[in-house]
């Protein structure tokens, strides 16, 4: 071996080696990239969904209603026409943030009103949604749109 090719081996070295690190970098920051994406439309859906939720118990008269009124827009928004015992599990895990956020927005002046935590309970039924299904809760609300034949008549 001389000295030239020595020197060319530890240049072809560096360079390959200087390679693997842009592209683990590049693969690092694609991967990043994903995770925030994913964290804003999951954000916006929370954001979109529960103010809809809201929208909805605010004007109900009892947390019956606002219940009710809940799971009408859960079904609505997720496109849910039929029941499943799936659907049926998550809409009764998903009843106490109803009630959380009718106690919140409650106008009554007893005590405890305006005391609901719908913080916690949506964290919860969101750790119960994904330790019990494959994706998150949000992944619900991507509307996949299959590709339709085009007929020329």
């Amino acid at each position: 071996m001389t000295p030239a090719s020595s020197f060319l081996d530890g240049l072809k070295t560096a360079a390959e080696q200087a390679e693997r690190v842009e592209n683990d970098f590049r693969r690092e920051v694609s991967q990043r990239a994903k995770e925030l994406d994913q964290a804003r439309a999951f954000a916006h859906r929370r954001l979109n969904f529960m103010r809809a939720i809201a929208e909805a118990v605010a004007t109900a008269e009892s947390e019956e209603v606002a219940v009710a009124a809940a799971m009408a827009i859960m079904r609505t928004k997720l496109g849910w026409a039929s029941d499943s015992e799936a659907r049926t599990e998550a809409l009764s895990r998903f009843s106490p943030v109803a009630q959380e956020l009718y106690a919140s927005l409650a106008p009554d002046t007893s005590e405890g009103a305006g005391a609901g935590d719908v913080a916690s309970a949506l964290d919860a039924f969101e750790t119960w949604y994904r330790s019990t299904h494959p994706n998150a809760f949000w992944t619900l609300f991507e509307h996949y749109m299959p590709e339709t034949p085009l007929v020329d008549f």
